[in-house]
């Protein structure tokens, strides 16, 4: 059961962290998954969830036939939902991460949303819209991208999206598209 805007005690971001420490933090999970899929889909348990033990998110999945594909799949929704869901304190002063002097050139972030590094990136720039109270001209200027690039960003994964809208409303604040 996640728990919204879980505020983590330390630093790093657990979706910056490699699949095998964040791995040490998280339960694991095997089961049957329904659906379709043939005569072979409930013969095995190939669904895996995963949940990170100390803030409670889970991510599963078990489209695949195989647990191992399942596994990575799960990882990866894992990540993301930390990315969207917990919040790491942000540094006073240049709390950019090396991650993201290496994507964040002439103010434009580059990653694509499929790249393993996209959501340490995503929690890395929730964690700083969190820290400047949800305003993206604020939190682009500490981590010295232009605010479309950050808002984009959020675009590629909809549920952080979502995520800073609810968070913006709650402070009266608009949202944005």
């Amino acid at each position: 059961m996640t728990q919204p805007g879980f505020i983590l005690a330390r630093f790093p971001h657990p979706a910056s962290l490699d699949e095998e420490s964040l791995l040490d933090q998280c339960g694991a999970a095997k089961g049957r998954s329904g659906g379709p899929g043939g005569q072979h889909r409930n013969k095995v348990e190939t669904k895996v969830t995963l949940t990170h033990e100390p803030t409670g998110i889970a991510a599963s999945a078990g489209e695949r036939r195989s647990a191992i594909e399942n596994a990575r799949v799960a990882m990866r929704r894992l990540r993301l939902a930390l990315a969207v869901e917990a919040r790491a304190p942000v540094p006073d002063g240049d709390a950019r991460s090396a991650l993201w002097r290496s994507r964040c050139r002439g103010g434009k972030v580059s990653c694509n949303p499929e790249h393993w590094d996209y959501a340490a990136l995503l929690a890395e720039a929730m964690d700083m819209l969190a820290a400047c109270r949800w305003e993206p001209g604020r939190a682009a200027l500490r981590l010295e991208c232009t605010p479309s690039q950050l808002v984009k960003l959020l675009k590629d994964h909809p549920p952080a999206l979502s995520r800073f809208n609810a968070e913006r409303m709650g402070k009266g604040k608009h949202t944005l598209k």
